[in-house]
């Protein structure tokens, strides 16, 4: 078997008979990646940390194309320390990470690591973890097939909107609007904001909370009637909110 070497983050990591792990990778060029990590849960180990959930770095191993591949070393890059001391901070990692892992599968796209990756940084750096994640799913819904159209009116064209209709897939000017009601300027702008922008140049998020708020039940319950994709830990990061 041949070494390869990428950067990625542990998304899963369950025991395996006494002294080892199986943990699952997503990866910056390989997709997901199965590994064993032996004799990782002694204290001694230099595999102990990289083997634990959300372990991010340089990760090198035996690769097994068709089976686990063995881990053999990594350069953990960031700890996370921030996100893992904060109970809310940590349920949203949890949840990007699995809903990151659910639209790989669907997708077959590495920019959804680009796009977790950056992401998580901020969040680790203070950024707001719900504002974070609201953009992260405005930017999945387009490697899964349902991207709302944000550009103008999905029925005539026209830029002059007036609110968003998530039955109908996008903006609704005043002429086509039928029982949906008006939106917020400021939510219309964001939402089309989430979408296109570069998560890793985000310097500033001074957003009202009252906007941001509206802007979350929005973005979940397209993603509750539409996307197909479920994550368990979404649940529970609405109970603990």
């Amino acid at each position: 078997m041949k070494i390869i070497s990428t950067d990625g983050i542990v998304v899963s990591s369950i025991p395996f008979k006494e002294s080892s792990r199986i943990i699952n990778i997503l990866t910056k060029d390989m997709g997901i990646v199965g590994c064993i990590v032996k004799g990782c849960k002694s204290l001694k180990s230099k595999l102990r940390l990289p083997s634990e959930k959300f372990a991010y770095g340089t990760f090198h191993f035996y690769y097994k194309e068709n089976g686990l591949s063995t881990l053999i070393e990594a350069d953990i890059k960031n700890y996370f320390i921030n996100i893992k001391s904060d109970i809310m901070r940590i349920s949203y990692m949890s949840y990007l990470c699995e809903l990151a892992t659910n639209v790989f599968k669907e997708s077959n796209n590495n920019e959804v690591y680009e796009i977790l990756i950056n992401a998580l940084l901020k969040i680790e750096d203070g950024f707001d973890s719900k504002i974070i994640t609201n953009i992260v799913e405005m930017q999945y819904l387009n490697y899964i097939g349902i991207s709302l159209c944000l550009d103008s009116c999905v029925n005539c064209g026209s830029t002059k909107v007036v609110t968003l209709s998530t039955s109908r897939g996008g903006y609704i000017c005043s002429n086509c609007r039928n029982n949906e009601p008006i939106l917020d300027g400021k939510i219309l702008k964001l939402l089309r904001l989430y979408n296109y922008v570069d998560i890793s140049k985000i310097s500033n998020l001074d957003i009202d909370s009252e906007v941001s708020n509206a802007i979350d039940r929005i973005i979940s319950e397209y993603y509750e009637d539409y996307s197909g994709v479920t994550v368990k830990s979404k649940k529970f990061l609405k109970e603990i909110e």
